[in-house]
């Protein structure tokens, strides 16, 4: 889990994440981590509303990661070419601009 040192991620604004890989590709590993880093207790306790989908399958097609936000917002990695932490890097980013708005929102 190396790949999350360093980077903090809250799922509050996320609603789902669904990865597809096939495991038998050359270029998984990234998705792999991914998946790993995102399942740890610590990132999951802050959204225990988020759901996590994983598709194994066996027909050689690319890994994507397709992460949906409770305001209906999509953000999708097609992981082959990222690295978990690139991918992780983005999600929080996002996560934390969202939060963001929703406390300026709440402010209103």
């Amino acid at each position: 889990m190396a790949a999350a040192k360093g980077i903090d991620v809250v799922l509050k604004s996320v609603k789902n994440i669904s990865v597809r890989m096939c495991p038998f590709r050359h270029n998984v590993q990234s998705t792999r981590e991914f998946l790993e880093t995102i399942n740890a207790k610590k990132i999951r306790t802050t959204n225990t509303n988020c759901e996590i989908n994983v598709d194994v399958r066996h027909d050689n097609s690319e890994p994507i990661v397709d992460i949906r936000f409770g305001d209906g917002e999509r953000l999708v990695f097609k992981s082959e070419n990222l690295t978990a932490k690139e991918m992780l890097l983005k999600l929080s980013s996002v996560c934390a601009s969202k939060d963001k708005q929703a406390r300026d929102n709440a402010k209103k």
